[in-house]
């Protein structure tokens, strides 16, 4: 669970900027991370078909452990105070849509902005940059036990940056009235239509800039945030509260904007997969 965005040397030690960082995390509600764990079970085990014959075999062999692995970030955040920030990043904390005032360069952003400013409007972003590049180093030295486990984190954060709510501070509608919307959208909505669901991802591609990929990433998903903020409201509208007459509403407003963000992971993810083997030199993968 290394990660360049740590307490470490790159954290003031002392004064009111930890102080301040510190309480910008730990404000997030665990239900403020929307996504829950069966959807990005299914990113992850639709990854797996995106991938070239050359990888498909020693990844499907490998699913059974990506599939058990993949929400091991979700566990990391109990014991490293520093990693829910490595899950979201509030573009809406950086101006307007397409926010070009914010680097997509991390070194460039802190010296913009201030290392605590970053930080605690999150650096997903930066974190799929750095994971894509551990896997790749994993590939290249030949060590597949890391290198399974890289790549199912990997997987995690790709499916992160395809949730919408993970891409705005209003990430649980507590700034619209709308407390819980996390909840609802990441986790009762697969819940209970996941079996529903159609998936059609697309075949992995090599992705030329894994940082910059990712901020294309997130700025998509974000444009969705004011449609499921709407979708909230008017499901809920001359109903008692959030009950099944609520979700099949819900469902029918927003299902296909699910559907296309899962699909969307699945392909990121393997074309992150892709990239990683293809930039380790195109190594030999273990039979399975």
């Amino acid at each position: 669970m290394a990660s360049l965005f740590t307490g470490g040397s790159r954290w003031p030690r002392a004064g009111v900027g930890v102080a301040l960082v510190t309480a910008a995390m730990f404000g997030l509600s665990r239900t403020g991370l929307a996504w829950g764990g069966r959807a990005n079970r299914l990113a992850v085990r639709w990854a797996v078909d995106t991938l070239p014959p050359s990888m498909r075999a020693y990844f499907n062999a490998q699913s059974n452990f990506l599939l058990a692995h993949v929400n091991d970030p979700t566990e990391w955040m109990q014991k490293d105070r520093y990693e829910q920030m490595r899950h979201y990043i509030f573009l809406d904390k950086y101006g307007l849509f397409p926010y070009l005032d914010l680097p997509h360069s991390y070194t460039s952003a802190v010296k913009k902005y201030g290392a605590n400013k970053i930080k605690a409007n999150g650096v997903l972003p930066w974190q799929i940059g750095e994971y894509s590049l551990k896997l790749t180093q994993a590939m290249k030295a030949g060590n597949w036990s890391e290198a399974r486990e890289d790549a199912a984190v990997l997987g995690y954060y790709v499916s992160d940056a395809h949730d919408p709510l993970h891409t705005t501070q209003n990430y649980d509608g507590q700034m619209t009235g709308q407390a819980g919307l996390a909840e609802r959208f990441g986790t009762q909505l697969f819940d209970r239509y996941s079996h529903f669901f159609i998936f059609r991802p697309a075949k992995a591609v090599k992705i030329d800039d894994p940082t910059e990929y990712a901020f294309q990433m997130v700025l998509e998903s974000h444009t969705w945030v004011d449609q499921i903020l709407f979708a909230d409201r008017s499901a809920l509208d001359s109903l008692p509260g959030y009950n099944d007459d609520y979700y099949d509403r819900f469902y029918s407003l927003i299902g296909s904007i699910v559907m296309h963000e899962i699909s969307s992971a699945a392909h990121d993810i393997g074309s992150y997969w892709y990239t990683a083997w293809l930039n380790a030199g195109r190594p030999a993968l273990p039979p399975p």
